[in-house]
């Protein structure tokens, strides 16, 4: 025997028999438990019967109830799992009633404080006289559109976002309520059916029609900015006939998008976007910007016709 190498050492002994269960027999483990460090751990292993104590591997392992079997891989984690929540129909119909119940109180309250520019003389009066109510109304808008826009918080955090909606909702009242008082109530009254009746019909085209409105924004955007334009050379010629034109325009654009942000809030199998449950401040904010501008053109349509 060489004493200078181990490898041959190694080979001159004999190996041990392997293990037979037949020769042993089956042995069924309890289990046990036992606490780590102070007690605040408990370790509780598995009862079963075991043929080894090597972990059985295959089907013939024990299943262990509310455990992951030998060789299963954990879930795999997916970015679209939030998605496939939000996706599902009753959360969207949920959300959907949150929007327009939301969206027909705003509208209540539009209306409740314009009849009250109208019909209330001494208010009314006020503010022809007071133009510079009717600026700052807007400029009020304009801030609270951009806040809106750029803070999440304001949109998501409740009951923050519920009170600047309706704080939004009192200002655009008071600059509708303020416009209006310029116009006959007869004119105000027709450009509110009006109103009222191309919003309901175009809602209803956005829930039955198979075309995707959704990917037209940036067809929309570019639309939205050849108008501004055109308003601007309105200004500056102030023709009667591109007045109305650009209200007739104006009406075709914020008309697409009405069709579009019901789409969006819709959601469904053939539309390519949709807008997320959480934003139903923001999705509610939307279709309300778009019946107001429908509304003020309108009025200017029908103003400009008398």
């Amino acid at each position: 025997m060489d004493q200078g190498n181990g490898s041959s050492i190694g080979e001159d002994l004999p190996r041990p028999p392997p293990y037979s269960p037949q020769e042993y027999g089956q042995t069924s483990y309890t289990g046990m438990s036992y606490e780590v460090g102070k007690g605040n751990v408990a370790v509780v292993s598995y009862p079963g019967p075991y043929e080894n104590m090597v972990h059985p591997v295959g089907p013939a392992a024990p299943p262990a109830p509310n455990f992951l079997q030998y060789g299963d891989s954990p879930p795999v984690y997916s970015d679209d799992q939030q998605e496939s929540v939000f996706s599902d129909a009753a959360i969207r119909r949920g959300f959907i009633r949150k929007v327009y119940l939301t969206l027909l109180i705003q509208l209540l309250l539009t209306v409740g404080i314009i009849c009250a520019f109208l019909y209330w003389e001494d208010l009314r009066e006020w503010v022809v006289d007071s133009r510079w109510f009717t600026y700052c109304m807007m400029v009020l808008v304009l801030v609270f559109i951009v806040a809106f826009s750029c803070c999440d918080n304001l949109r998501r955090q409740v009951p923050l976002n519920f009170i600047a909606l309706g704080l939004f909702t009192i200002v655009e009242g008071m600059m509708l309520g303020s416009v209006s008082a310029l116009f006959k109530a007869e004119a105000v009254m027709w450009a509110v059916g009006a109103t009222a009746l191309v919003s309901f019909s175009l809602s209803l085209f956005a829930m039955q029609s198979k075309w995707d409105f959704t990917t037209a924004s940036g067809s929309l955007w570019v639309f939205g900015w050849t108008l501004l334009s055109f308003a601007l050379l309105c200004a500056i010629l102030r023709s009667q006939y591109l007045y109305i034109t650009y209200a007739c325009l104006g009406t075709l654009l914020f008309s697409l998008y009405l069709v579009f942000d019901t789409q969006l809030i819709l959601g469904g199998k053939h539309r390519k976007y949709q807008v997320s449950p959480e934003e139903y401040i923001f999705a509610a904010l939307n279709l309300y910007l778009d019946i107001v501008s429908l509304f003020l053109l309108l009025l200017q349509l029908i103003g400009l016709c008398r």
